[in-house]
C-alpha cells in the first residue's frame, strides 16, 4: 500500500508518524510546498525505521511523484489561529484545494484512489473535492467528527468511570461549531445510557450534559490556545480510518461523505470499508437533535455556496 500526505505542516506530519507505525503501509510519499520541510520530515521519519516498521518515506518535490498512491491524504492549507473559527479558514483553504486537487488527479489512478480529506472547513473542503475531483462521493472521505466523538467519549468515559473502548456515542453534522451531541443514541456497552445511569447510580443531569457538550466543541479551541495547532488527535483520527479501509474493516465511523441527492456532506454513523463508504446510517435522534442536525447542514450548505 502505498500512501501519499499532501501538505507536511504540524497535523500533516502527525499524520505520517501516525501510519507509519501501524505498518499497514509500505510507502510514503510526502509532499510539501515547501521542498526543504519535506525532505527533512521524510529523513526524519525514515530514521525511526531502525526502531520498527520499516517503511519507504520519501519527499516529493513534484506530484508525478505520488503515482499509484492508493490513498492520498489532504492535510495542507491554513491551521487555526487562536480566536478563528474553522470558518474562518474558508476562502484561503478553498483556493489552496482548488490548487492541488487537479494536480493530484493527474498523477493517479482514477479509478481506484481513495482521497481523504483533513484540511477544514472539513465538510465543505470535501465537497469541493468532490466536485473538483469528479470521483464517486464514496472514495471522498473527511475525518469529519471523528475526532469531535472521540472527544465525547473520552470525556463521557471519565465521567462513568469506564473505558471510552466500552462507550458508543457520536458527534454529527459538522467538524465545526455547529456539531450535535447524539445523546439519544448512546449506550454504554449494550446498555442505553440513561439505564446504565441509574444502574451504576452515576447520575448524569441536563446541566452535566450541556458542560460536556461545551467542553466537546470548545475542545480544539483550547487546545490552540495553549500549543498553536492540533494535531495528535486528528493524526490518531486519519490513521484510524485509513486502517479502516486498508483492512476492510466495516467499522462504523462518523466521517463526512457527499450525498449526492442533497450535494451536501457531513458526518453521520457510515460503514467504512475497502472501497470507502459503504452505507451511511440513520441514528436515532431527538426531536431537538433533528433540528439541529437540520441547522448543521444549513451552515455547511451556506459555506460551500460562499465558495
Amino acid at each position: 500500500m502505498k500512501v501519499a500526505i499532501i501538505g507536511i505542516g504540524s497535523v500533516g506530519a502527525a499524520v505520517a508518524t501516525a501510519i507509519k507505525n501501524t505498518g499497514l503501509v509500505h510507502e510514503m510519499v510526502l509532499f510539501d510546498r515547501d521542498g526543504v520541510r519535506a525532505r527533512a520530515a521524510a529523513q526524519d521519519l525514515g530514521h525511526a525505521a531502525a526502531f520498527s516498521f520499516d517503511v519507504k518515506i520519501t519527499a516529493a518535490s513534484s506530484y508525478r511523484e505520488i503515482k499509484d498512491s492508493e490513498i492520498v491524504v489532504i492535510a495542507a492549507g491554513a491551521n487555526q489561529k487562536p480566536g478563528q473559527t474553522r470558518t474562518d479558514l474558508l476562502a484561503a483553504n478553498a483556493n489552496v484545494i482548488a490548487d492541488i486537487i487537479p494536480k493530484v488527479m493527474a498523477n493517479v489512478d482514477a479509478k481506484k484512489v481513495k482521497i481523504i480529506i483533513v484540511t477544514n472547513p472539513l465538510d465543505v473542503m470535501v465537497m469541493l473535492v468532490r466536485d473538483l475531483s469528479k470521483l464517486p462521493a464514496s472514495r471522498v472521505i473527511g475525518t469529519g467528527t471523528m475526532l469531535d466523538s472521540a472527544r465525547l467519549r473520552t470525556i463521557l468515559a471519565r465521567q462513568l468511570d469506564v473505558s471510552p473502548m466500552s462507550i458508543n456515542a457520536y458527534v454529527l453534522g459538522e467538524h465545526g461549531d455547529s456539531s450535535v451531541v447524539n445523546w439519544e443514541s448512546v449506550s454504554i456497552g449494550a446498555i442505553p445510557l440513561n439505564d446504565f445511569c441509574r444502574t451504576t447510580k452515576l447520575p448524569l443531569p441536563q446541566t452535566t450534559r450541556r458542560t460536556i457538550e461545551h467542553r466537546v466543541h470548545n475542545a480544539a479551541y483550547e487546545i490552540i490556545q495553549g500549543r498553536g495547532a492540533t494535531w495528535d488527535g486528528i493524526a490518531a483520527a486519519v490513521n484510524d480510518l485509513l486502517r479502516c479501509i486498508i483492512n476492510d474493516e466495516k467499522r462504523i465511523l462518523t466521517v463526512s461523505s457527499c450525498n449526492a441527492k442533497t450535494n451536501l456532506s457531513m458526518s453521520l454513523p457510515t460503514i467504512v470499508g475497502n472501497n470507502g463508504v459503504i452505507q451511511v446510517l440513520s441514528p436515532r435522534l431527538s426531536t431537538s437533535e433533528s433540528n439541529a442536525l437540520r441547522a448543521s447542514g444549513r451552515i455547511i450548505k451556506k459555506n460551500y455556496n460562499n465558495i
